[in-house]
C-alpha cells in the first residue's frame, strides 16, 4: 500500500514539474502575451514621440494604437488554430471570444469613453463651490477606433504567424 501512495506522489510531482515548464512552452499563451507586449510598448513609444515625455501609464492603460486587446486575442485564436486545428472546439471558442472583445472596445467601451469626455467638461464647468466640481475627472481613454481594433488584429496575425514559424523551425 505504502509503494501505491509512493508511486502516486511520485508521479504527481513529475507531472507537476513537467506543466509548470511546459507554460513556457505554450505556443498560444506566448503568442498572445507577445501581442500584448508589441501593442503596448508601440503605445508607449509613439506617446514619447508625440509628447517628448515617457508616460508608464501607457505600458498598462488601455485605449490608443493599437489595440492590445485585440492583439492579444487574434494572437491567442489564431496561435490555438495553427497548434490544435482550425476545425476544434478550442479554436471556435477563442474565435469567438476574440469577437467579442473587439466587438466590446469598439462599441460599449468607446461609448463609455465619450461619456466620459462629456461628464469632464459638464464637471469642469461647474462653479467652483458646487459639491462634485472637486471630483476626479473620469477616464476617458477606454475603448478603440476601429482602425485601431484592426491595426490590433493585423498585428496578432503577424505575431501568432510568426510564431508558428518559429515553432516549425525548431522542430
Amino acid at each position: 500500500m505504502e509503494d501505491v501512495a509512493a508511486t502516486s506522489a511520485s508521479s504527481s510531482s513529475s507531472s507537476l514539474s513537467s506543466s509548470s515548464s511546459s507554460i513556457f512552452t505554450n505556443y498560444p499563451l506566448i503568442s498572445a502575451l507577445v501581442a500584448f507586449a508589441i501593442a503596448q510598448s508601440t503605445k508607449f513609444f509613439t506617446a514619447w514621440y508625440r509628447e517628448r515625455r515617457w508616460d508608464l501609464k501607457q505600458l498598462i492603460g488601455s485605449g490608443g494604437m493599437p489595440s492590445s486587446h485585440s492583439a492579444t486575442v487574434t494572437a491567442l485564436a489564431l496561435a490555438i488554430g495553427f497548434q490544435e486545428g482550425f476545425g476544434g472546439s478550442v479554436f471556435a471558442a477563442a474565435l469567438v471570444l476574440a469577437c467579442v472583445v473587439m466587438y466590446d472596445a469598439t462599441g460599449v467601451r468607446l461609448q463609455a469613453g465619450r461619456q466620459a469626455e462629456v461628464l469632464n467638461q459638464i464637471v469642469y464647468e461647474l462653479p467652483a463651490e458646487h459639491p462634485l466640481a472637486e471630483s476626479r475627472p473620469l477616464r476617458e481613454l477606454l475603448g478603440h477606433t476601429p482602425p485601431q481594433v484592426i491595426a490590433g488584429l493585423l498585428l496578432g496575425i503577424v505575431t501568432a504567424s510568426i510564431g508558428y514559424l518559429i515553432t516549425l523551425i525548431c522542430r
